[in-house]
């Protein structure tokens, strides 16, 4: 089987992605640590194909993707989008937040998460 997690030629990558978060990263990976959000283990600049997420957690299939002021430009998106296909086309769901929405409204991305994380019941 191809290996598809945390490819042995992408570790420099990761490692200097650990190195450099960002202010929003930080912040978000300080409420996600240690098991802190329902008990789930996250892991930081995780290696997903030749991708490289900001966060993801193995037992959910759940990456989460802090985007700042650069994906907003035209070609970004466009190459969001495609790599956002191909993690999801392994059943791994995706979920993304802006650096602002992190540091402006932490509580409100922290439960956004539980909320798309927690199995709905059926209507009775």
């Amino acid at each position: 089987m191809t290996e598809i997690f945390n490819k042995k030629e992408y570790v420099k990558k990761r490692q200097y992605l650990r190195k450099k978060m960002t202010r929003a990263e930080i912040f978000l990976w300080s409420k996600l640590k240690r098991k802190q959000l329902k008990g789930l283990k996250f892991r930081r600049q995780y290696g997903i194909n030749n991708y490289t997420v900001d966060f993801y957690c193995p037992e959910l299939k759940l990456a989460i993707e802090i985007d700042g002021d650069v994906h907003g430009y035209n070609s970004r998106i466009v190459y969001d989008k495609q790599r956002q296909s191909k993690i999801e086309a392994l059943g791994i769901k995706l979920l993304r937040y802006t650096n602002n929405d992190v540091l402006k409204n932490i509580n409100s991305v922290l439960q956004d998460i539980v909320i798309k994380t927690t199995p709905q019941s059926p209507p009775s």
